[in-house]
């Protein structure tokens, strides 16, 4: 008799994971859920409610820590340096992957798995990446660059292949309780207030500064840098007779540079922090390629030419506007090839 595979699934408490345990279950998987402490907002209630109605042994782990230095520092750091944070993309790469990695380690499991609307991917070079999933509005693979080749080994998508609105319908028939709920939008670990008093709760209030336009002269007074983001275009707090938006924030300056918003379009930009996941790439390489650079974004073509540790990417077409700090996906058709951070 063929002894069945184990998987460790993070479960959150919503219906995608949940619906996740009950296709792995119909599979013949021995399934071992997880739940994730992240912050004091997490809701482990949740958590063991769905793990009791499938009827799963069920493990807590407390990440807070982890998910204290490499996300909210993180998501801190960025704004308090002009850019503008992509947290779950973050917390895919350094905590929550990395996590349930290593518990399915230590739980002697043969894979883990989640929720996410991506397909895991071995290629025949050896290497592993991920495709979009097949629910395009639904498609997560973008909040996935970050995986490490290690995750992705032992990585499996059982709603690779599904339709969210599919996935609900049958959960309701089911009787899965969380069917009905509503998906947050908020940050997680952000409850009852905006993310700049989030931020100076912790780390001190952002001070007051100057508004330049962009020859460098001084047009008015910003309510400090968190306030801002570049290419934003309501509350900069000054009027100059024509529309403008945020082109550039200095966080070394305290200051904040509006521009015409005609202007405010890039024909390029630099990514860092690359992931290469499906192929290598040396400096020197170019390379023709799709790429999202926000998660609701359309994939656009450029071309991407490799530095020594960082690559320039053209649009071919229309220039966008790209903001540094989030995260720039680049695709081969719906196969994701790498991914890193953007720099203007």
């Amino acid at each position: 008799m063929t002894e069945k595979k184990k998987v460790l699934v993070g479960i959150s408490g919503g219906v995608d994971s949940a619906y996740a345990v009950k296709l792995l279950l119909d599979k013949g998987y021995e399934v071992l859920g997880a739940g994730l402490v992240f912050s004091d907002h997490t809701d482990i209630e949740s958590v063991k409610k769905a793990a009791s109605e499938l009827s799963i042994p069920l493990v807590i782990h407390d990440c807070r820590s982890a998910f204290e230095k490499h996300v909210i520092d993180y998501f801190a750091r960025t704004y308090l340096e002009g850019g503008t944070p992509n947290p779950c993309a973050i917390c895919n790469r350094y905590v929550k992957m990395e996590e349930l990695y290593r518990l399915s380690l230590e739980n002697r499991c043969d894979y883990f798995a989640t929720g996410h609307y991506a397909m895991p991917l071995l290629l025949e070079n050896g290497r592993y990446t991920v495709r979009m999933g097949n629910d395009t509005k639904k498609d997560q693979s973008y909040m996935l660059w970050g995986m490490t080749q290690a995750q992705l080994s032992r990585f499996i998508a059982p709603l690779a292949e599904c339709i969210k609105g599919d996935i609900k319908k049958e959960a309701e028939k089911l009787g899965i309780s969380s069917a009905g709920a509503k998906e947050s939008q908020d940050i997680c670990f952000i409850k009852g207030e905006g993310y700049a008093e989030f931020i100076e709760q912790r780390y001190g209030k952002s001070p007051e500064g100057n508004l330049l336009d962009i020859d460098g002269r001084v047009i008015g007074r910003h309510k400090g840098i968190l306030n801002y983001t570049v290419g934003q275009r309501r509350g900069l707090g000054t009027a100059l007779g024509y529309r403008a938006y945020v082109s550039s924030i200095d966080s070394v300056n305290n200051t904040v540079t509006l521009a015409p918003a005609s202007d405010s379009r890039k024909s390029e930009f630099f990514v860092e922090n690359i992931n290469l996941m499906a192929y290598e790439y040396s400096s020197g390489d170019v390379l023709d390629a799709l790429v999202k650079i926000r998660y609701s974004a359309k994939p656009v073509p450029v071309r991407v030419v490799f530095e020594k540790e960082r690559a320039r990417v053209i649009f071919k077409d229309a220039p966008l506007n790209p903001a540094p700090g989030q995260s720039a996906v680049f695709y081969d058709g719906d196969m994701l090839l790498f991914g890193g951070i953007i720099k203007l």
